[in-house]
């Protein structure tokens, strides 16, 4: 769709995608109104296509949002069941908007419930958006079928995981212990945590602006930025300070 705040009036997919198992909630059964919250609109035409064919999936995708600002405007006026949300937003992120939609995740007689999809599988990004209230995380390698179904999880209130990040929560929970405060990584940005992770993974520029749908300009900008913030010479030296800190 054109204006990305703009909400649904039909939620046919796209022609040849294919729809996800009925058995996920089809037709007939349990139904669920969805968000989509990502700033890359391709991504979030690939979701609707995949997931947003409510006749046989149960899915009902009735708006969608790019930034935060976009993101509460939606979410407030449409009241879905369950957002899927991007990490990193322009505006401030997916954990602004899970703090400004607090008062829509308290309600207790029409919940708005929040499961994270992204493609960081950092652990600071997981806790940091449990910790703001999301129901789950799940990566963007998961498939159709599996997304609807965390879809429906999630709407009857579960906590949902991608089995590696599940890990990552509990350990943060069980430790009554609150994390250090590292102020040198507070200096980053989400996104450029998320390219000095890559980076220190060993991806070349044109791989990292692949992965994250942006330019190999944009890419140059991030790690300059990074080493400038981080007073580093080189992408070795960055390579060191991740592993230090264990973000690879």
């Amino acid at each position: 769709m054109s204006d990305p705040t703009e909400t649904n009036g039909t939620t046919g997919g796209a022609e040849g995608a294919e729809p996800a198992e009925p058995s996920a909630g089809g037709a007939g059964e349990r139904r669920v109104r969805v968000v989509l919250v990502d700033d890359h609109r391709m991504f979030r035409t690939g979701v609707q296509a995949e997931i947003g064919q409510t006749a046989q999936t149960g899915v009902e995708v009735v708006g969608e949002a790019a930034d935060v600002d976009q993101a509460v405007t939606v979410i407030t006026a449409t009241r879905p069941e369950v957002v899927l949300l991007d990490v990193h937003l322009p505006g401030g992120g997916g954990v602004e908007v899970l703090r400004r939609c607090a008062a829509l995740m308290a309600d207790t007689e029409q919940p708005v419930r929040f499961l994270a999809l992204s493609v960081s599988d950092a652990a600071e990004d997981v806790i940091g958006v449990i910790r703001g209230g999301a129901r789950g995380y799940v990566t963007k390698t998961i498939t159709g079928t599996d997304l609807v179904a965390s879809v429906f999880r999630v709407q009857e209130g579960d906590a949902v995981f991608s089995p590696r990040l599940a890990g990552f929560v509990l350990d943060a929970f069980a430790s009554t212990d609150a994390p250090p405060v590292d102020e040198d990584l507070d200096r980053l940005t989400q996104r450029e945590r998320e390219v000095l992770r890559l980076i220190a993974r060993g991806y070349a520029y044109k791989e990292i602006a692949k992965q994250l749908f942006i330019s190999v300009k944009t890419v140059e900008s991030h790690v300059s930025a990074v080493l400038r913030k981080l007073q580093l010479s080189n992408r070795h030296e960055l390579t060191r300070w991740a592993t230090a800190r264990r973000l690879v």
